[in-house]
């Protein structure tokens, strides 16, 4: 639900009068079901195509060059106080031309959370007129579930300041204009707008309906190319001067052309830039498995020979440590070939049993006819 609102004016002259005003909140406003499902809709990795740098010329209808729009976004992280850092999205805006010798322009910093949400925005505006200047700044941020707006309008001598407040939960499916750029990105990969209505703040700071329509597709000359590009006019539906755009866009999110309807400047790219596209994953190798002959390989060989003399270093040096191996050893063989038993490894056990530490000593093969635990309870 909107929330109430204060409004407090600031007039910077002799004897400046300090006015505070409650509003009614106005009627309630809400986005499109169809706007909610594509903002619920978009991932991360379609988020990603759309970090690029792109810039346009502003174009008079005389054909001359006034100025420029650049946009850049790219990911980082948001540092809010009293919370850990999110991952989001920056997103800057410059636009800068001459209308009628007039200069002009805006810029944007903002901060675009992961579900297209606007956590901070910075938006200035001027225009410099002989005598005459207009500077408006507006600060936009999320506290707690509040969104607070303030706007600092300097006409003049005259400094006008105010502060608007509105309950978050009232702006489901709202963009701001740092989002509107990735949505139209976002829209212009998948051409279908669906005349999509979401919330959005006017130029005095109202809550009213931004709303997204098809243009369908037309041949664009970039440079020395022609370029098939996808059309999607955004119209703001403000009580006081309602605004309209449209923007023609390259497969991949890249802005081609942008004009005010009604501004006698249009922004058009000057050239084709290199298109985002998903990076394809390079199928894994696939290596036949092929005999190895180690003897033939003189690395492998050698490296056996090394092995070889390792080893039979390190049994002779254990021999000579322990002569008393070799006369147990030699006792058992003389015993064996003396005996000639058909079950070799059972007469082994018998015959190594008696050293065991664990067994009671007794007199060793004193008779045949003792039973043996190796025999299964035979004799």
């Amino acid at each position: 639900m909107l929330d109430y609102f204060i409004i407090v004016s600031n007039k910077m002259a002799s004897g400046g009068v300090t006015k505070v005003e409650i509003s009614e909140p106005p009627e309630q406003l809400s986005a499109s079901a169809e706007a909610l499902e594509f903002m619920s809709s978009v991932g991360l990795e379609e988020l990603r195509l759309c970090l690029f740098s792109e810039s346009l010329e502003s174009i008079s209808e005389s054909g001359a060059e006034v100025g420029s729009f650049t946009v850049n976004v790219q990911s980082t992280y948001y540092e809010a106080v009293g919370r850990s850092d999110e991952k989001c999205f920056l997103v800057d805006v410059s636009s800068r031309s001459a209308v009628d010798d007039v200069p002009c322009g805006s810029s944007i910093n903002a901060y675009i959370s992961l579900q297209l949400e606007t956590l901070e925005q910075n938006h200035h505006e001027f225009v410099k007129l002989k005598g005459h200047s207009l500077d408006k700044k507006t600060h936009m941020r999320r506290r707690d579930d509040q969104m607070v707006i303030s706007r600092v309008i300097t006409e003049g001598q005259q400094v006008h300041q105010e502060t608007k407040s509105y309950d978050f939960s009232s702006l489901t499916g709202f963009i701001s204009e740092a989002s509107n750029l990735l949505i139209m990105r976002l829209l212009a990969r998948r051409k279908t707008p669906q005349n999509l209505d979401f919330l959005t703040f006017d130029a005095e700071g109202n809550l009213c309906i931004s709303s997204y329509r098809d243009l369908g597709s037309r041949p664009q000359l970039i440079g020395k190319d022609t370029a098939e590009v996808y059309g999607i006019e955004r119209a703001i539906h403000s009580d006081d001067v309602p605004i309209t755009w449209q923007c023609y866009f390259l497969p991949d999110g890249h802005l081609t052309s942008r004009v005010q309807v009604g501004s006698p400047v249009t922004m058009r790219i000057a050239q084709m830039p290199i298109l985002s596209e998903p990076e394809e994953e390079d199928p894994k190798p696939v290596f036949e498995k092929k005999p190895l002959n180690w003897e033939e390989d003189a690395q492998l060989y050698s490296e056996f020979l090394e092995r070889k003399e390792e080893l039979m270093s390190g049994h002779e040096t254990y021999l000579r440590r322990h002569p008393e191996m070799k006369a147990l050893v030699g006792d058992f063989l003389q015993f064996l070939l003396l005996r000639k038993p058909d079950d070799i490894v059972t007469f082994a056990a018998e015959f190594f049993g008696p050293f065991s530490s664990a067994r009671e000593r007794s007199e060793t093969f004193r008779s045949s006819t003792i039973s043996s635990p190796f025999r299964n309870g035979s004799k």
